[in-house]
């Protein structure tokens, strides 16, 4: 799911125009602009100012990226985070043994220093924006090919990120917009000492597993928590023993008085990407092509994987991540396949492109846009073949820890062999320390099963396209049956274990890399993966700049209704309300805009995988020991919806009330609303959040943890 942004021209002015709240993903800078009137008039208390500030703390403040890939929240003076727990999985997965496993059993440190330090794990801060549409355009030209335009910009882009890192203190990213119709450029502050302070156990934090992800009623404790560190002046730190607490420019407040239907909701958040620009045929192809190899391909790795974990909890915790995040995409996919064609999206995207083309080809126009539509769906009709054909390898890629490992390890030992003894010297540690990660993420036996079967279905599913020349050769030598060829490329390779590697080290042999099985392999698939005919080639560059023309001509002559551009991983708003769907006989809440314990424990199947529960729930559900975070109505809430328009990225966002306290935490989507990458839906598209009292509870009254809640401001 998602939301967007409405950007502006610099200079433009524009004419006044209605809101849609629930819809749109909307920069901070413009807030006072164009959204705090409506806000406001849904429940706002704050200033523009108090939400975003470049000289005062504000609440974008305490916002932060999570790891690249989710967003967190400060809630306390002391650096303490609050993100989802799917965001902080592979931490906790990492610092799991099958001795102590903290993501089965859950953890919670006692003090400061029992916190800990996974390997690797960052936080962004949000410092400031600004527009340089402009300055990047004016490096450009109508006659430039997309290659050299490219050029332009990157240098101009590069220039711009210079200028305003100051010496490196910050990271600075320029983005396009409105697909490259607009650039921004926006200002973070990196923390790299971030460490783990608790997560419940598996059982609450993942609770109805694959089976209820994307589903409502949900009953989910997703969440998890960790604390910033700094040096002691408050900046950025490696880690260290002597590093303290972030001290924040600004923690949020929890409201612990709960919500009801209307009240007002604000999200903030870094969501990932959406695609509502998208033409008619881009969706159909993904409908038809791209996604269904997608969901194949990655059920393929999820069976493989499967049957191992479940041999065993260290097992199990090797490949818990990469199942997990698999899992999600490809029920997201499945569900995106399904929505789009139920609600016939491509159909209603092509009738607009039928009206934009007739505008295009007015006399008046047609010098501009006349070609517009015919090179987008000239470039969809000679790429769909490919896409499903990209998706199949893609999947290969993501489940197999050995499908690119020619490009990854084998990259680093072919620079290591052409080097002469002193470089090598220097490139040793670097390559036994990524070979040592690598070999503690992976099972030999299964990762033989993977590759063999995602082999197959490539080769007999990819078939529309040129497939790979070696896997063609292999698949044609053995009926498509890889199994044999896989286990004597594992029997040969240096790639498979710690010792071959060091083994090379030793005595590097140019020859015996290049004729490496799973070297050569994976070096083809991924070379034919990244070549391009050049008959594709130049309907690329036609599509790139037909469809930047289509959206800045959908716009100029607003038939297009969208008034935003897509998301792309930048800190956006978006505000709504807390808003139910119609009644669900699955729900036993007396409205359905919110879950109970009670809920939760009617699903509970004892031992079952997905909705087995601890004991102590079972018996403080009995018992209705809700303690001081029960609801007026003498239930305990667990999750609740709201009409905010959120997506990928957004997950561990902060959902606030008027006054910019928290009161919960966005982790999903319902999947009757999946195509809202595409499309939003404002009867069906619902938010799916954690309410922070049944994370407070599980923290302080289910885990005994109270000394974290002590550090939190509680509100009612």
């Amino acid at each position: 799911m998602k939301k967007i942004v409405l950007s502006l021209i610099a200079g433009i002015m524009l004419t006044p125009m209605s809101v849609k709240a629930d819809e749109g993903m909307w920069f901070l800078m413009f807030l006072e602009r164009l959204n705090h009137r409506d806000m406001q008039k849904m429940g706002l208390q704050l200033t523009a100012e108090e939400i975003y500030s470049i000289n005062n703390h504000s609440l974008k403040d305490a916002i932060v990226q999570f790891n690249g890939g989710c967003t967190a929240e400060i809630v306390s003076k002391d650096g303490l985070v609050l993100t989802n727990h799917h965001c902080g999985y592979d931490a906790i997965a990492e610092l799991s043994t099958a001795e102590k496993n903290l993501l089965k059993d859950g953890f919670w440190a006692e003090n400061r220093k029992s916190e800990i330090k996974p390997s690797s794990l960052f936080v962004r801060f949000f410092v400031r924006m600004d527009d340089v549409s402009k300055r990047i355009l004016s490096k450009v030209n109508p006659s430039m090919s997309e290659a050299d335009r490219e050029k332009a910009i990157n240098q101009e882009i590069a220039a711009i990120e210079k200028e305003n890192n100051e010496g490196g203190k910050y990271t600075v990213s320029v983005r396009p917009f409105f697909q490259g119709n607009e650039y921004y450029y926006f200002v973070y502050q990196d923390y790299k000492d971030v460490r783990l302070v608790g997560t419940p156990p598996e059982s609450l934090g993942k609770f109805g597993g694959d089976t209820d992800n994307w589903e409502w009623p949900r009953h989910t404790a997703d969440f998890s928590m960790f604390r910033v560190y700094a040096n002691a002046d408050g900046s950025p730190a490696e880690y260290s023993e002597n590093n303290v607490p972030l001290k924040p420019k600004h923690y949020l407040p929890v409201n612990i008085g709960g919500v009801k239907e209307n009240d007002y909701a604000m999200i903030l958040g870094y969501p990932g990407r959406t695609n509502r620009w998208m033409p008619a045929g881009g969706i159909e192809q993904n409908v038809k092509f791209a996604y269904p190899a997608w969901v194949e391909g990655a059920k393929t790795g999820m069976d493989n994987m499967k049957k191992y974990m479940d041999q065993s909890d260290a097992l199990n915790l090797i490949y818990a991540s990469k199942y997990a995040s698999t899992a999600n995409y490809w029920k997201n996919r499945q569900g995106m396949i399904d929505a789009l064609s139920k609600f016939g999206t491509a159909k209603t995207k092509a009738a607009q492109e039928k009206k934009f083309n007739a505008w295009a080809n007015k006399p008046a126009n047609k010098a501009k846009y006349g070609n517009v539509v015919e090179n987008i769906n000239k470039f969809y009709g000679l790429t769909n073949e490919k896409s499903r054909h990209d998706n199949y390898m893609q999947q290969l890629f993501r489940t197999t820890s050995f499908g690119t490992i020619g490009r990854t390890l084998g990259r680093q030992l072919d620079a290591y062999v052409k080097a002469d003894a002193a470089k090598r010297a220097q490139l040793a540690p670097a390559i036994e320390e990524m070979a040592t990660e690598m070999y503690k993420e992976i099972h030999i036996p299964a990762e033989k099963d993977l590759l063999a079967a995602q082999l197959k279905l490539y080769a007999t599913k990819a078939t529309g396209y040129a497939i790979a020349p070696a896997v063609k050769k292999i698949g044609d030598e053995n009926n498509n049956d890889f199994t044999k060829y896989v286990n004597a490329a594992f029997d040969l390779s240096i790639f498979t274990s710690m010792d071959r590697i060091k083994a090379f080290l030793a005595i590097p042999n140019q020859a015996m890399l290049e004729s490496d099985p799973l070297y050569t392999l994976t070096n083809d698939m991924i070379t034919h993966f990244n070549t391009k005919s050049d008959e594709i080639t130049k309907a690329q560059n036609d599509y790139s700049a037909s469809f930047r023309l289509l959206v800045e001509g959908l716009r100029e002559s607003k038939i297009g209704t969208i008034k935003y551009p897509d998301a792309n991983s930048t800190l956006r708003l978006t505000y709504g309300k807390v808003r139910s769907l119609p009644a669900d006989k699955r729900n036993d809440a007396t409205i359905n805009n919110y879950t109970t314990l009670a809920g939760q424990v009617k699903k509970y199947k004892k031992g079952d995988q997905e909705f087995d529960l601890p004991v102590k729930v079972l018996e403080m559900q009995k018992d209705k020991n809700y303690g001081r975070y029960a609801d007026k109505d003498g239930s305990l809430h667990v999750n609740f919806l709201t009409d905010n328009d959120i997506t990928g990225g957004n997950s561990g966002s902060p959902v606030l009330n008027g006054k910019g306290e928290l009161i919960g935490l966005a982790f999903d989507g319902n999947i009757e609303a999946m195509a809202g990458d595409v499309i939003f839906d404002a009867k069906l598209q619902r938010t799916i959040n954690v309410d922070i009292r049944y994370v407070l509870w599980v923290i302080e009254n289910f885990s005994g943890a109270k000394h974290i809640v002590d550090e939190m401001t509680l509100v009612k």
